[in-house]
């Protein structure tokens, strides 16, 4: 791990429930699934991984992504909250720690501004935050 990382320190996040992370916004939009995201999502919902990936989900670029509900808005957000969330992707359980947003500009200019639980809760560990970041980016290099 780099030493001169900004957030060596740590950064306090706690997930506040508002349910904007589960809306496109700006240039944040697709919810990408790997394999095992679908598996474990399929599960959640007691279905076959093949009936989960027909009816949630799209195939763009060759990766599947979920489709989107109304207004942007995630299929499974309900009253601000995720009626999947045990079984929620890697995508949504690394934010807010993915590796495109991690550099203090697009920190302090998109994310904290955006999410209410940046500053708030459990102070992550540069090392934790660096599983996460690494989480995502498996996520990103695995098989569609």
């Amino acid at each position: 791990m780099e030493k001169d990382l900004w957030w060596k320190k740590g950064i306090r996040f706690e997930c506040q429930g508002s349910g904007k992370c589960c809306v496109s916004h700006d240039g944040y939009g697709f919810v990408y699934m790997t394999k095992e995201d679908r598996i474990r999502m399929a599960k959640a919902l007691q279905l076959t991984t093949s009936e989960f990936t027909r009816q949630y989900c799209k195939k763009t670029d060759g990766y599947f992504h979920l489709i989107d509900g109304e207004n942007g808005e995630c299929m499974f957000l309900k009253q601000k909250r995720c009626q999947i969330y045990e079984g929620r992707p890697t995508q949504c359980r690394t934010w807010p720690f993915w590796p495109e947003v991690m550099d203090a500009k697009t920190w302090n200019q998109d994310v904290a501004k955006f999410c209410p639980g940046v500053g708030k809760g459990h102070l992550w560990t540069a090392q934790e935050i660096q599983q996460e970041i690494d989480a995502q980016l498996a996520s990103e290099n695995s098989e569609p």
